[in-house]
């Protein structure tokens, strides 16, 4: 397995991490979870690797898409 592909198995776990913990602490649906983190700019940056944003910790970037305000369809 080449570093790319190690890193895209990495980045799909760091996803369903931050989807998973944006579910359970705010009680959304996964549908819904999915929905604000694929239509987040840290979702970009997160597929890009941008600034090395990727690495770290699933809250704490689960934390930094809440608080630059998730799109959400109450937000749009």
């Amino acid at each position: 397995m080449d570093d790319q592909a190690l890193e895209k198995i990495y980045q799909e776990g760091l996803e369903e991490r931050i989807i998973d913990y944006l579910a359970t602490t705010k009680k959304w649906s996964y549908e819904q979870a999915m929905d604000v983190y694929y239509k987040s700019d840290l979702a970009e940056k997160i597929h890009q690797g941008t600034e090395g944003i990727q690495y770290l910790d699933y809250k704490v970037l689960a934390q930094i898409l809440l608080e630059s305000g998730p799109k959400t369809d109450e937000n749009t």
